[in-house]
């Protein structure tokens, strides 16, 4: 199979860093590569730029009136719900991305540079948090133009906004792991859909858990989407940081020291 190309500026920083702090300057660059990859072929932000505006538009009309009496008083259930989901499933992009480009040969060309061995994996998951941020502002910019007011403040917000990023750039490792182990980009996004829709649908982003059957309760209030939606929540609806957001920050470290080692020693293995 023919090699995709390499931008010349990129290869030559990455020959270049080989000495201290080697892992990070090779991440930037391969991060630079993703940037590039995004502003080259604009379509890629489709998912993040119409996601949010629909999602919110349905969720509010929809469910505002019958679980809230009204859509307003609706909206600070709804937006952090709204944002966690649609963060949490554009992640899954990483891994369907990254099983096309190993499939072009991109990573072949990287595995023979003498780069740190995660820069290739690491850069593309960095530069996916501005697909992140565009999908953050987007929902709580539609969220506001529906009348959400966040009693937090604008301090507050940004910080919920970040560890939303933070939390789906550690979730990302996982998609990345199935992109590097499965064969095809289309059975990364089935796996990885099977996995997200039950963690995402049976939480707490868009009805009271009170209302469902006790061993859905259950799963609910151990789900780690709940806790990241409920941080959300306090952060933005309230201006406290509470026990969920400790939760998140741990699970989502968690999650990057588990996979991050297993999806670079598969992808020395695959490539």
């Amino acid at each position: 199979m023919k090699s995709a190309s390499i931008h010349p500026r990129i290869t030559r920083q990455l020959k270049k860093h080989t000495s201290l702090g080697q892992s990070i300057r090779n991440s930037l660059t391969m991060a630079y590569r993703g940037l590039l990859k995004i502003r080259r072929t604009p379509e890629q932000l489709f998912d993040v730029t119409l996601q949010p505006i629909i999602f919110t538009l349905m969720f509010a009309y929809i469910f505002g009136g019958a679980i809230s009496g009204n859509v307003v008083d609706y909206l600070p259930v709804i937006i952090p719900g709204i944002l966690v989901q649609t963060v949490i499933t554009t992640s899954i992009v990483t891994g369907v991305q990254l099983r096309e480009d190993m499939d072009k040969g991109v990573f072949d060309r990287f595995k023979s540079l003498p780069i740190a061995r995660i820069a290739p994996l690491a850069g593309a998951l960095l530069a996916d948090t501005v697909r992140y941020t565009i999908a953050t502002a987007l929902t709580f910019s539609m969220g506001y133009i529906l009348g959400y007011r966040p009693d937090g403040g604008l301090g507050y917000v940004v910080f919920a906004a970040l560890l939303v990023i933070v939390c789906a750039w550690a979730i990302s490792w996982i998609f990345a792991f199935f992109g590097v182990i499965s064969r095809t980009a289309s059975r990364v996004q089935g796996i990885s859909m099977i996995v997200l829709f039950p963690l995402t649908f049976v939480s707490n982003a868009f009805v009271p858990v009170d209302t469902m059957p006790s061993w859905l309760q259950w799963f609910s209030s151990i789900n780690p989407v709940s806790h990241l939606v409920s941080a959300v929540r306090e952060l933005a609806n309230n201006g406290i940081i509470g026990a969920d957001f400790v939760f998140s920050l741990v699970g989502a470290a968690v999650i990057v020291a588990i996979f991050a080692p297993l999806t670079v020693r598969a992808y020395m293995r695959r490539t």
